[in-house]
């Protein structure tokens, strides 16, 4: 795609869908990237792990791509890139804790020397063909939470990328409301901004209330064993744990290799300087119960974390009756039946469990409206282009931002063409924007065969059909409910076949084709018939 002397906007993911963020930003003939993350996959995607936006788009204009900037290192932001980055052939820019992490996943899959990556260490401005950045702090649920201010030939963009407001952030300086007010003074154009927690009526909440929430909670439950699962990039919340940890006289024990990896790349960029030293298993184990704290991954229900082996049992911390579970984290939508089941396996042993529901012991990273309000009035943009949510939350943004005041508002969606400038901001056309999906080791599309008929496998099982040259036909059924019935099905589907092959005529014979139609349809019907259920019909003609 040709850019015209013209300002571009386009999401090809995290538009119409919480995670999976892949901004492009383009202007005067370049393009510019801002985050490359993933998902994980849900039932939709049968065998799958990880979801990530198609990119084709931009891999057809990759002449004209000048590099990619990533806000912070959640998942959602930077999971991608070690799929893709090697690939999209341009450098990458990161501040110095998201450099470390995503230096990890290069040289995990060994292609740090195929990509180049720049450390914004000072915040500074830097540019980027007809763009000028610069990263602006804000506070979030990881270190170095950052905004992006983009400066171009049509005016300045605030790209929020996952923010929100928090006096007492525990790790991490924020940008003030003197600062952001001065960026709103310069004039911007657009406001592209997280749109996560719009429909939440109050202020998310401070790091520094969570900080007393889960020092008296842990109070409660002296002689205890207590464990805390939480999100592992939330280094805040390792800062306030060890707080914790000191304020209830425990050793502090941390469970979950993704832990380790933050706590190293945190301490590395200058973090968690404070953060007491941790005891490995054993000794957590012989310690007195309530002079233990647990730090664990887990709490969205992931079957291979910390805390769903030690609540089955298979991991070398156990917790028992009277024990403690802390949820310190978000219940993120599609979770829910994960976290439950270990939930209830750890009720059913006798296991207190306590939510932010119940008791103060987690705040949002993301801004409730009353957030959104007071930053459109710092920085009093002329456009606002709600991001980072599904539909219902992006067009909420839009209704509020109008009613705070903002003239101009735009809904998009993954694929949507954002004319920003010149003349009235807008849709103007469409791009595919697909998703890929890691396959065990392929990177496949989202909507191929294979995925399609897994899909099929998994909800309504297979009949496989052999007709050997004689004519006769043996069959066989995967996944149908037909325990009891399996002899008789088995034996009515291969009459079925034969009579179906038995009433073609002679030259529809001589046809592979009719003839392994005519063998698939008896066999599909036949299961029809005998479970209600349409399976895959795959049919093998034998020849002598």
């Amino acid at each position: 795609m040709k850019i015209g002397k013209e300002l571009l906007f386009l999401a090809l993911g995290g538009s119409g869908e919480i995670g999976m963020n892949v901004n492009l930003y383009g202007c005067d003939g370049k393009w510019l990237m801002v985050d490359l993350g993933m998902t994980f996959s849900g039932n939709e995607y049968p065998g799958v792990d990880l979801v990530f936006a198609d990119l084709e788009f931009i891999e057809d204009n990759l002449k004209d791509l000048i590099g990619v900037v990533l806000t912070h290192a959640h998942e959602d932001h930077i999971g991608a890139v070690p799929y893709f980055a090697a690939d999209l052939g341009v450098p990458l820019y990161a501040t110095p804790f998201t450099a470390r992490l995503v230096q990890n996943k290069l040289d995990e899959a060994g292609i740090a020397r195929d990509v180049e990556l720049n450390v914004i260490d000072h915040l500074d401005r830097f540019e980027l063909g007809p763009f000028g950045i610069r990263y602006v702090p804000l506070a979030h649920s990881i270190a170095e939470g950052n905004a992006l201010l983009i400066d171009t030939p049509y005016g300045n963009i605030f790209h929020t990328g996952d923010w929100k407001l928090d006096d007492e952030p525990q790790v991490g300086t924020p940008a003030t409301v003197q600062e952001l007010t001065e960026i709103g003074d310069q004039g911007v154009l657009a406001l592209v901004c997280d749109s996560t927690n719009v429909f939440n009526p109050e202020p998310s909440g401070s790091e520094g209330g969570v900080l007393r929430g889960l020092t008296a909670e842990v109070a409660k439950h002296k002689g205890r064993r207590v464990l805390v699962t939480t999100f592992a990039s939330n280094v805040a919340r390792l800062q306030t744990l060890g707080a914790v940890a000191r304020a209830s006289n425990r050793r502090l024990c941390v469970a979950g290799r993704s832990l380790d990896r933050i706590i190293e790349a945190a301490k590395a960029s200058g973090y968690l300087k404070d953060l007491p030293d941790t005891v490995d298993f054993e000794t957590a184990m012989n310690l007195p119960r309530g002079e233990v704290l647990i730090v664990a991954t887990g709490g969205q229900g992931e079957p291979r974390a910390a805390l769903a082996r030690i609540a089955d049992g298979s991991h070398k911390i156990s917790l028992e009756e009277g024990d403690v579970v802390l949820f310190s984290s978000r219940e993120i939508p599609g979770n829910e039946i994960a976290i439950g089941r270990i939930q209830n396996i750890l009720a059913g042993r006798g296991v207190l469990l306590v939510s932010g529901k119940q008791s103060p012991i987690h705040v949002s990273g993301h801004p409730g409206r009353p957030e959104l309000e007071a930053l459109y009035g710092w920085i009093r943009p002329e456009v606002l282009v709600p991001v980072h949510g599904e539909v219902r939350h992006m067009r909420e943004q839009t209704r509020v931002g109008r009613a705070a005041g903002i003239k101009q508002t735009v809904f998009q969606k993954n694929g949507d063409l954002v004319r920003l400038a010149p003349g009235k901001p807008g849709k103007f056309g469409e791009v595919r924007a697909g998703r890929l999906l890691l396959d065990g080791d392929i990177i496949a599309p989202a909507d191929g065969e294979a995925m399609v008929m897994r899909r099929r496998l998994a909800f309504n099982g297979m009949v496989t059909v052999a007709v050997a040259a004689s004519g006769k036909a043996k069959v066989a059924a995967l996944g149908l409910p037909l325990d009891e019935d399996y002899a008789e099905f088995v034996a009515e589907a291969e009459k079925d076949v034969v009579t179906a092959l038995g009433r073609l005529s002679h030259s529809e014979r001589s046809d592979l084709a009719k003839r392994t139609e005519a063998a698939r349809l008896a066999a599909r019907r036949a299961a029809q018939r005998w479970s209600g259920k349409k399976p895959q019909v795959q049919v093998m003609m034998l020849e002598d």
